[in-house]
């Protein structure tokens, strides 16, 4: 080989020999001006993050200790809580339940065995509503009173559902077999009382009294007034009237009497009779309408006693 050749390739493995030996001396440490950089948590911000720890694990055996106990008193089951339970017709309450926001239930029953109560300190009010939402029927159980609004009020019997009693704007009807009125006063009507038929319990007088006023019954084709196996008494302080204004007064009676009627007297037409003797009457008007008994004769004896028509 020449020499130039030579002198290429010596210098070659010198640019080598500097390569290698400048990366040696750059890897190596230099401690005068390295800087140490500590890797994690140290000091208060340790102690800060381990509180934070602590009080998150406090936090949670707390909160479990709470659950556990809320459970216990509440006495929560897989079929409900406490008195609730939850069944497949709906929630059954047992014991005494209280309310203190609106309940919307469709329907409430009772037990079998037990009537269902509903209690408040003021007032229980049960409301009806349409599908608008307008009030329709209410019904209010006070302290003082209860009150029902309604268009038409009805109480049905509980075997056949027929109509004991209702009321609305026009009429109230009863539709009861028997109405009793058990008050000392009996029944009061402002106006007029329509009925076909008036009877008193067996056993008991009926009595139709007018205290202060007169007592009227009308009727078009007649007002009957039977006592079947008894008396029939009218009487007045006054004046007792029979009037037909079309037709006939007709007493008819095995015997008529009237009683407390004055008695006249004349002078018999025979000496040998008595007025204590006498046993037969005649019976006179007088021009007002006065009666009065005047002792029998051969002829009407009417005008020998006519002095009582002057008395009154």
């Amino acid at each position: 080989m020449d020499r130039s050749t030579n002198l290429d390739i010596e210098e070659l493995k010198m640019t080598r020999e500097q390569y290698i030996l400048a990366t040696q001396q750059n890897n190596l440490p230099r401690s005068e001006n390295a800087q140490l950089y500590p890797v994690g948590i140290y000091g208060w911000r340790k102690r800060c993050l381990y509180f934070f720890v602590l009080l998150l694990l406090v936090t949670m055996i707390v909160n479990l200790a709470m659950t556990i106990w809320i459970l216990k008193v509440m006495n929560f089951t897989v079929d409900g809580m406490g008195n609730l339970r939850v069944t497949k017709k709906g929630i059954r309450l047992e014991g005494i339940s209280e309310f203190l926001l609106p309940l919307y239930v469709k329907e409430i029953h009772s037990r079998k065995d037990s009537p269902l109560v509903l209690q408040s300190d003021r007032n229980v009010t049960v409301n009806a509503r349409n599908h608008m939402g307008q009030l329709t029927g209410q019904l209010t159980v006070g302290a003082d009173a209860v009150e029902a609004q309604c268009k038409r009020f009805e109480v049905r019997a509980s075997e056949d559902g027929r109509v004991l009693f209702s009321a609305d704007e026009d009429e109230i009807t009863i539709g009861a077999e028997k109405l009793k009125v058990t008050g000392t006063e009996g029944a009061v009507f402002g106006h007029s009382v329509e009925t076909p038929h008036i009877r008193a319990e067996p056993s008991q007088d009926l009595r139709l009294e007018s205290p202060t006023r007169s007592l009227i019954m009308e009727a078009p084709r007649g007002v009957q007034v039977s006592a079947a196996a008894g008396d029939f008494k009218a009487t007045c302080r006054k004046e007792l009237h029979l009037q037909s204004t079309e037709g006939e007064i007709f007493l008819n009676a095995d015997t008529i009497r009237l009683g407390n009627l004055p008695t006249g007297s004349f002078s018999p037409s025979s000496p040998s009779s008595s007025h204590s003797r006498q046993t037969v009457y005649e019976l006179c008007v007088c021009p007002n309408g006065k009666l009065y008994l005047s002792p029998a004769g051969v002829g009407s004896t009417c005008q020998s006693s006519s002095n009582i028509c002057l008395w009154s």
